[in-house]
């Protein structure tokens, strides 16, 4: 139940029908779209929300819908349904393209069982006859035109019509050379007068002719005269067309009586036709607006998260704008939201936002909002908005505000959503605030859910001492007396009543004598609260800076992690690889000593014999003997360290590349390793005196630079998603020294590409963000240049 019934228009309900509509081929979706209203059956709300949430995926992610033609079939049908009606040629077109249509879909789904259930349903158990499209096949061609075949007396006619007219040509042709040729003729050429082809001729040659006149010039020289013996060719021809035409009503009237049988069947696909065109416009509309299917639940709550309100998104979108996103929560703990805060804040925007998607959701309609959302099914939505005052029925603003709180104290329950705007306005304020505070206790006695606007202290406190009901502000930069239009859950907001009388220029004399005005304790209740504001945003600001610099951390420790466990892994294999090395080297060693000794007993200690094992025993020895590496010179340069250099850290005997060098700080990488040192503790060396190993290490490291892609591309993802991943990117290349980035963001709107270059323009590093070619992207792509 909506009331009061003009709800619709002033949550900006109408509206959103309005948009969807557009989006429609078809009348028959049209009218469907003007019946969407509020379900409260928890399973239909579903059923819809999920076929709009499908046909959305169809839409963005698999291949197009074989839709092309939408007719109103259910016209056709019924006109069909008569004895002696007959359709006429465009009828049949109509007819023979929906059904094509109806096929196409049908034959869609069903090479994708299962993939799509709640669209499958739609059509379920219905037949495909193509017995109706071959009988139309037969009469009607693909243009729509009636075939010259359709019967065998058709083409006769037909035939007969086309010999007669070039008859016709052709005896006229021969008429106008032989009166040109006579200079009986005036100027110009055959031409059309009446239906009929005609000779024009001069005046005084009329007679030259025999024929009838058609009609003549304006300065009576010239007649269009039609020879005599084309006359009778042309009505001749004129015969025949009628008899094509009676023809043709009887192949029509004898088709249309083949089709009479599957009315009721045609009825049925023009009710598919219908919904699969109300569903699309539906998916349509929320891919305009960025909507998502929220988790719906059998329960009167509303959880939402990054929600925007739709008609004020589209309005930013156009203007390149952004919407604040809004976080709110209503459930049983906290069942009624109080939003206090500056005018023009944002408070009747949010509480309109809570009650356009709330409706939306009911409607079956994807809303713009996080996927993790949560709504519920409320029975009842009530809503109280703007001035309802009214001359006919003698009804003030205040008594309009009065008798709808009386409506909702008597039929409000636990399953009812109340949207309340100023609340307690348009009265005396000492005794607004009471009566309103009374209702809103009455409200709250009945469990009932929903939102409310003031800026009544009152009201205030007795949320913040009532259990059910919260307090909630919208926050405002009292530095820059700006609103942020950012809801904040868990305390009262100040109105700023002064703060924006001063910035709006009112004088400083009258703005003294109003704070003289009020009472001390109102002056420490609002001040207090404009302090809480701005230690609150602090800690916000606060809040995002930690939350981006623990992603680094984050970011760091998992690379290090990776590293710790890819060392490791190294470790054991040379461990491994070693020790087999060395039991070989053992083992051959034990077979030489053997055989040597066997060979020596056997040659009876033979001098030459034995001295010939022994340096073949030498050579092996040598062989499998590691040689002390001579310490290499570490040749110091006095040349400045830049990136790419081979440096030897003083206090030991590693060394690393430099990858950058930032002020008096170098990023060096040792093998997988990457560490940041003060240029003092470093030394230049030359590449001969680099280890070939750590080198081959380094190239192998650099490789990390080699399958490092400095392309990302982030189409389709949330702008926080982007700009996290984005970010993640920008620090790698700086890690390794890249020179420019490039972003793949797609045209769309362009709110994503100006998102990211706003974003990467904090950074000193970059240079410079270009377009690609148009050739190749566009402003569909972004080159980042770094310095």
């Amino acid at each position: 139940m909506l009331y009061p019934p003009n709800s619709a228009d002033k949550l900006g309900f109408t509206e959103i029908k309005e948009l969807i509509k557009t989006h429609c081929l078809s009348v028959m979706g049209q009218q469907m779209v003007d019946k969407i209203g509020v379900m409260t059956n928890y399973d239909q709300v579903v059923k819809f929300l999920n076929q709009a949430n499908e046909f959305k995926n169809i839409l963005q992610n698999d291949d197009a819908l074989p839709i092309n033609h939408f007719y109103d079939i259910k016209s056709l049908a019924n006109k069909a349904r008569i004895e002696g009606a007959f359709l006429s040629e465009e009828e049949f077109f109509q007819v023979q393209a929906s059904l094509t249509t109806v096929f196409g879909v049908i034959a869609y789904f069903n090479e994708r069982v299962g993939v799509y259930p709640n669209l499958e349903a739609l059509f379920e158990h219905l037949p495909i006859e193509k017995a109706i499209i071959r009988k139309i096949d037969q009469v009607i061609d693909p243009k729509g035109k009636i075939r010259h075949n359709a019967s065998r007396e058709l083409l006769e006619i037909t035939s007969g019509i086309a010999k007669a007219e070039q008859e016709a040509r052709r005896k006229i042709d021969q008429i106008f050379k032989n009166a040109a040729a006579n200079n009986w003729t005036a100027d110009g050429s055959l031409t059309i007068r009446d239906g009929r082809l005609c000779i024009p001729m001069l005046a005084e040659n009329k007679r030259k002719v025999k024929g009838f006149v058609h009609d003549e010039s304006a300065s009576g020289q010239t007649v269009y005269l039609e020879p005599e013996e084309v006359f009778t060719l042309n009505n001749r021809i004129r015969d025949l067309e009628f008899d094509r035409r009676r023809e043709i009503i009887k192949i029509f009237t004898a088709l249309t009586d083949e089709l009479r049988p599957y009315v009721p069947l045609l009825l049925s696909y023009h009710g598919l036709l219908t919904k699969l065109d109300f569903v699309r416009a539906k998916a349509l509309f929320a891919i305009d607006i960025e909507a998502e299917m929220p988790k719906v639940v059998n329960e009167a709550k509303l959880k939402l998260f990054n929600a925007r309100h739709p008609l004020l998104y589209l309005n930013f979108k156009k203007e390149q704008k952004t919407v604040v996103p809004l976080n709110m929560s209503i459930d049983d703990g906290t069942r009624i939201i109080v939003v206090s805060g500056p005018n023009a804040g944002g408070k009747s925007v949010c509480m309109k936002t809570v009650g356009l998607l709330q409706m939306m959701v009911q409607a079956g309609l994807l809303i713009p909002a996080s996927a993790d959302s949560v709504a519920g099914v409320f029975k009842q939505l009530f809503v109280d908005i703007g001035d309802d005052q009214s001359i006919e029925s003698d009804l003030s603003t205040y008594s309009a505000h009065l008798s709808k709180m009386k409506n909702f104290v008597e039929n409000a329950n636990g399953k009812t959503m109340v949207l309340i705007d100023e609340f307690g306005t348009g009265t005396d304020p000492q005794f607004g605030g009471p009566i309103a505070e009374a209702v809103l206790e009455a409200l709250n006695h009945k469990k009932v859910r929903g939102m409310v606007t003031t800026h009544y202290s009152n009201l205030k406190i007795f949320a913040s001492n009532t259990e059910g009901i919260e307090n909630a502000s919208m926050l405002f930069n009292n530095t820059e007396m700006q609103p942020l239009y950012m809801l904040e859950v868990g305390k009262p907001g100040s109105s700023y009543a002064f703060e924006i009388a001063q910035k709006i220029g009112l004088p400083q004399n009258v703005l003294n004598l109003a704070r003289n005005k009020i009472s001390a304790g109102q002056k420490k209740v609002d001040s207090l609260l404009v302090d809480l504001e701005r230690e609150k945003k602090e800690i916000i600001d606060t809040k995002q800076k930690l939350n981006k610099q623990q992603q680094r951390v984050n970011t760091l420790l998992a690379e290090n992690e990776e590293l710790k466990t890819f060392l490791d892994e190294n470790r054991k294999n040379l461990i491994r690889e070693a020790k087999q090395e060395a039991k070989d080297i053992i083992l051959n060693a034990n077979r030489l000593v053997e055989n040597t000794i066997a060979e020596i007993k056997s040659s009876n200690a033979d001098k030459e014999v034995t001295k010939a094992l022994r340096d073949t025993l030498n050579v092996e020895v040598k062989k499998n003997t590691i040689k002390a590496e001579q310490p290499k010179t570490v040749v110091k340069v006095d040349e400045e360290i830049k990136p790419g250099d081979w440096v030897k850290l003083i206090d030991s005997d590693t060394t690393g590349q430099v990858m950058e060098v930032i002020k008096d700080n170098v990023v060096l990488a040792m093998g997988e390793l990457r560490t940041v040192v003060k240029k003092k503790r470093v030394e230049k060396v030359s590449r001969s005196a680099v280890p070939k190993e750590q080198r081959r290490s380094s190239n192998v490291s650099t490789g990390d630079i080699a399958s490092f892609s400095p392309e990302i591309d982030v189409r389709g993802m949330r702008t926080e998603d982007a700009l996290h991943a984005i970010e993640k990117l920008f620090d790698r290349a700086l890690m390794m020294g890249y020179g420019n980035l490039k972003i793949l963001h797609g045209k769309g709107d362009g709110i994503l590409r100006k998102m990211i270059r706003q974003y990467l323009k904090k950074y000193e590093q970059v240079d410079r963000m270009e377009d690609e070619h148009p050739d190749r992207g566009g402003d569909g792509i972004t080159y980042v240049y770094l310095k």
